[in-house]
């Protein structure tokens, strides 16, 4: 069954075309170094009565919007080479500087998913 690193985060709106050309940029090099998908996703209906949303869940303020992404492996092992991979790729290096980011990277929530339910 496949592993998944997952990621949500507030996004300012006014962010959005600068996120989506990282995204895609950084996407490309996950595949290169094998990664099986790279989604990035857009908030579109994030209401909802009764359970918690989540633009609540990561407290976005008026100008932001949520981005839910994934990245898909074959097991866990395989998303530790892959990502040691990415990590030393000097592409990425040069298109991520830390000290400005499209997103607050202390709001983002991740996390790695063994797959439970696959069809």
């Amino acid at each position: 069954m496949a592993y998944i690193d997952g990621f949500l985060l507030p996004l300012p709106t006014g962010n959005i075309d600068e996120y989506r050309r990282q995204a895609q940029a950084a996407g490309q090099i996950w595949i290169e170094h094998g990664a099986l998908a790279f989604q990035e996703c857009i908030a579109d209906d994030v209401t909802s009565q009764g359970t918690l949303t989540f633009p609540e869940l990561i407290k976005t303020q008026e100008s932001e919007t949520v981005v839910f992404s994934y990245i898909v492996f074959e097991s866990r092992e395989h998303r530790d080479q892959v990502n040691a991979k990415v990590m030393a790729d000097p592409r990425l290096k040069n298109l991520c500087d830390p000290d400005n980011l499209p997103f607050d990277c202390k709001r983002m929530a991740y996390g790695g998913f063994n797959s439970l339910v696959s069809l």
